[in-house]
């Protein structure tokens, strides 16, 4: 007697995961051994097919970890030329803020990040180059000519003006102040 097994046979047993990518068609003597056999068979059919499909990419960080940020904010003494700097200078595009009452502006950084600007500061932030906002540019070259146009300082790591600081890895980066203080990296790591 021969004993057919098919793949869809099995759908119910198994997660579609373990299934091969084509259904398959085993043919073999009937019996326990027999449906043992083909069981194993599918099996490592299976596997195969398993180890072919391209394996799917996590985003986190730890199973349970579902966190990134949502956004930075920064406490400025003049709303407006904040305003300014982070739109004509940085180049960052503002988003709807639910307070409308012309003490704050956001500003979208990537699809799910954004910059608020808070005004109300008296006094000026403490400057520590190690304390910055980092932003990436796929157009370094456009930006530092930018810059230089509008007679903004900018520096390397060390502090030399107008220079820009080629890391190890290859990625260039500047450093430069905010109206407030607050020092701003931008490199080309994009």
């Amino acid at each position: 007697m021969v004993l057919t097994v098919r793949t869809t046979d099995l759908l119910a047993s198994f997660p579609a995961e373990m299934l091969p990518m084509k259904p398959i068609k085993i043919t073999i003597a009937a019996g326990r051994c027999g449906m043992l056999i083909a069981l194993c068979c599918w099996l490592s059919l299976a596997a195969q097919s398993q180890n072919s499909r391209p394996a799917k990419k996590s985003t986190k960080t730890k199973p349970s970890m579902q966190i990134r940020i949502n956004h930075i904010a920064l406490y400025v003494t003049n709303l407006a030329t904040s305003t300014a700097f982070y739109q004509d200078v940085i180049g960052l595009d503002t988003i709807p803020e639910p307070f409308h009452d012309g003490r704050h502006t956001w500003f979208s950084v990537s699809e799910n990040a954004h910059l608020h600007l808070i005004s109300g500061r008296a006094n000026p932030p403490e400057a520590e180059k190690n304390t910055h906002l980092c932003f990436s540019t796929g157009k370094m070259d456009e930006l530092l000519e930018n810059l230089k146009a509008k007679g903004i300082h900018f520096e390397d790591w060390p502090g030399k003006a107008l220079t820009v600081t080629k890391r190890v890895d290859g990625i260039r980066q500047i450093y430069l102040k905010d109206p407030d203080g607050y020092w701003i990296e931008i490199n080309d790591d994009f």
